[in-house]
């Protein structure tokens, strides 16, 4: 089983629109959205939810009133400041520590799971979907995005589809580490501007120390042409797969405020020709890959 992901230095670069319209080329896959703290690809395929599943990761402290004594144990040890002079837990301090729970003489402190968000597995016009929503401010996104991954691949696996197409998050933090180990590839879109390179050139150190093969795609490549030039050299000299290059168009930007790929909503584009190109070419890297 074959799964590629899309992901990008920043936000903004147009994955979204870029795995949506390789959603409506794909055959045999798992939908994926593995950016989980701002989650969009829903805006597009449209998902009809099937199975709603809570997501429970890390733990803050709570005091019981009926146990508590007052004795100020638990306050002292606190690096965050996180209890009250009349003992209640704030639980945006609280940083899930344990050491309250630890030294509590009179078992006071109680430690529940947090429920930081849901995920879903949905149908869409183009084939089943995993995906999810982190709370506001919630943390411990990496492991959503683990859980993600791991129930796009069961769901593939019960359904005989050989290939899971994921859009991943922007940068290089632990949700990106969650999302690209263990992928066959990683498409990575850049846009021609100097930060677009820095950004990138950051991606394909982490890709490569987890030894994963990355393809680039630079979207709007036409508005700095002498930075496109720059990444591709880049590229070459760092023995990088060049998947093909996307033009600016208004059509990404109409197509998504329709709910629309951009094949559905104007056949026939300069730049649709060239994510169709991106999609082959992805196609024949990935054959490679695996026979190697």
């Amino acid at each position: 089983m074959n799964e590629i992901i899309v992901i990008s230095g920043k936000g903004g670069t147009g994955k979204t629109s870029l795995v949506a319209a390789f959603a409506k080329l794909a055959e045999n896959k798992v939908l994926c959205d593995a950016d989980v703290d701002a989650a969009d690809l829903h805006l597009i395929t449209a998902p009809v939810i099937q199975e709603q599943h809570d997501f429970q990761s890390g733990h803050t402290a709570v005091i019981a009133a009926d146990r508590c004594t007052g004795c100020g144990i638990c306050r002292d040890p606190c690096q965050f400041d996180a209890i009250s002079e009349d003992y209640v837990v704030d639980p945006t301090a609280c940083e899930g520590c344990s050491v309250c729970v630890h030294f509590c003489p009179e078992k006071a402190v109680d430690f529940p799971l947090n429920s930081c968000g849901q995920w879903f597995v949905s149908d869409t016009r183009f084939g089943p979907m995993v995906h999810a929503r982190l709370g506001i401010a919630e943390e411990n996104s990496g492991k959503l995005v683990s859980l993600v991954r791991q129930q796009a691949r069961r769901l593939a696996e019960e359904q005989g589809l050989s290939l899971i197409l994921t859009e991943g998050p922007p940068g290089v933090g632990c949700p990106v580490i969650a999302a690209i180990g263990g992928a066959t590839g990683v498409l990575l879109v850049t846009e021609p501007t100097v930060s677009g390179i820095h950004d990138m050139q950051r991606v394909v150190e982490l890709a490569a120390h987890f030894h994963v093969p990355v393809m680039i795609s630079i979207n709007k490549w036409d508005l700095n042409p002498e930075m496109t030039s720059k990444i591709e050299d880049y590229a070459r000299k760092s023995g990088l797969f060049l998947a093909g290059n996307i033009p600016f168009d208004q059509i990404f930007t109409q197509a998504m405020v329709q709910g629309q790929t951009i094949f559905e909503y104007n056949h026939g584009s300069e730049a649709g020709d060239a994510v169709q190109s991106v999609w082959e070419n992805i196609l024949v890297r990935l054959s490679e890959v695996v026979s190697h």
